[in-house]
């Protein structure tokens, strides 16, 4: 067995994961030391699987990005007051929240393409009901249904993806997750400004038309085919996924060595991820979604225009270049998770958002007491740049990979679930006191978030481990010795 577990009365003793000392036996080695990939086969269907699943990242920031620019000619058009509008925008989060908690379920009941065709099928009828909407009702249920599409994506997208993704590049295309969703919140702010209202809802049905039809042409993810059962099934996904011609012996015995140790345990509830053999892979995973999401990024994100007005400037320029940037750097992390590390990256991004928040502190500081006036745009334009640079670099993609890899299988659905309701907590509590924490103080906000990101580093400095080049198997056997 290449993973051994000792289990009495129902308890783990200790995981022995051999591997780690391991070469990869589907590496040879050629005469001069260097390794040859020849007979792991050509990785297309890795990178078209995670194409088409991407497309469902796409939708995501479809989603989010929609009530920003659709906000002047919905109010007009449907005569909806301020205070409805606001419900509109903030039931995109609620339905985030309850997709979240049935995500897992879902992924680990009818398979991570049936997930994902379940998440689709909710934003197509939310953006159709937004699309044909004549009042306040079917433009809520609509923004509900396409929350709860986006909750659900937030979870089976990564994972589906670290599931089928070599180790050498799991990193990057997990990555690629949150770089789809700055590009189509970008996008979404741009196309915006130039189409109506409800033809910019149309178009958000085009990710779901094209990940729809490419899961015909994908397979299901291998391990949750060999957790399953469907032995068959999985050594075709698997042969499928690493090229006709590759030799997948090693890998298939590692997978389903695990799987099958992980089968005598019982399946744990709720309350029971919190055991001292899952305790550390859930509070890494909860933990970084905490430290992502009350740094304060959404407070930012959703309240930027106010952010640069308060500050004195152009928040149509800021906001083009926030748009423009994030998806830059985004891409930048992309490609560098793999040959950096991830804990690299947040040590890096978190260090970048803790002095992006002194920055904008400092703006408002000046301008509340009225010093140095004329510094205050500049100021506040270089940290919020600085913030959401730092945050795409790190911060914004590295928590969803490395959650998408930490948890054993046999719990995946219930801890994933878990992570992923916390993220969109944080993301709701974040932005609903934004306001109220700039009326007692703009410049404390910061200074607040600041505090909170210098918490996340050492979170990460003292929690976190290096996932890089190590297969799912031998992270999740180290992480719950």
């Amino acid at each position: 067995m290449a993973l051994q577990e000792d289990i009495e009365d129902g308890e783990q003793v200790g995981i022995r994961e051999p591997l780690l000392q391991e070469e990869d036996k589907n590496l040879a080695v050629d005469g001069d030391g260097s390794v040859s990939t020849s007979n792991m086969g050509h990785p297309w269907m890795v990178y078209f699987s995670t194409f088409v699943a991407v497309c469902g990242s796409y939708e995501f920031g479809s989603c989010a990005g929609y009530s920003s620019p659709a906000q002047d000619a919905i109010v007009e058009d449907v005569s909806v007051t301020l205070a409805e509008y606001s419900v509109f925008g903030s039931l995109l989060t609620f339905g985030a929240m309850i997709g979240a908690i049935s995500s897992g379920p879902i992924a680990d009941f009818i398979g991570r393409k049936g997930a994902m065709r379940v998440s689709s099928g909710c934003c197509v009828a939310g953006w159709l009901a937004i699309c044909f909407a004549q009042g306040v009702l079917p433009l809520d249920i609509g923004r509900l249904a396409t929350g709860y599409g986006m909750g659900v994506f937030s979870y089976v997208v990564p994972i589906f993806i670290a599931e089928i993704a070599p180790k050498n590049l799991r990193g990057a295309l997990t990555t690629l997750n949150q770089f789809m969703i700055c590009a189509a919140v970008s996008v979404s702010y741009i196309i915006g400004t130039v189409i109506s209202w409800r033809a910019l809802a149309l178009t958000g049905l085009i990710p779901c038309a094209v990940l729809l039809l490419g899961l015909f042409f994908i397979p299901e993810s291998p391990r949750w085919l060999a957790k399953t059962g469907r032995e068959k099934d999985f050594i075709s996904a698997l042969q499928k996924l690493r090229g006709k011609d590759a030799d997948i012996s090693h890998e298939a015995d590692e997978i389903q060595d695990y799987i099958a140790t992980l089968e005598q345990l019982p399946k744990p509830k709720l309350l029971e991820l919190f055991q001292r053999r899952y305790l550390r892979s859930v509070t890494i995973g909860v933990g970084l979604m905490v430290c992502q999401q009350f740094g304060g990024i959404n407070g930012i994100c959703f309240y930027l225009s106010y952010i640069f007005e308060s500050a004195g400037f152009s928040s149509s320029i800021g906001s083009i270049i926030y748009a423009c940037l994030q998806v830059v750097i985004t891409g930048l992390g992309a490609a560098l998770i793999d040959r950096t590390g991830r804990k690299p990256l947040l040590l890096v991004s978190g260090s970048g958002l803790v002095t992006g928040c002194l920055l904008a502190a400092v703006a408002f500081y000046l301008k509340s007491h009225e010093l140095s006036l004329d510094a205050v745009p500049a100021l506040a334009l270089t940290g919020i740049l600085v913030y959401i640079g730092s945050f795409s670099i790190g911060m914004g993609a590295v928590p969803w990979v490395v959650m998408s890899e930490i948890f054993p299988i046999n719990i995946k659905g219930r801890a994933g679930s878990l992570a992923t309701l916390v993220n969109w907590f944080g993301a709701w509590l974040c932005s609903y006191t934004f306001n109220f924490l700039m009326s007692w103080s703009s410049y404390g906000t910061f200074i607040l978030y600041a505090a909170i990101n210098a918490l996340a580093i050492l979170f990460v400095v003292v929690v976190v481990p290096e996932t890089k080049g190590r297969t799912l198997e031998q992270i999740q056997a180290s992480i719950n010795a």
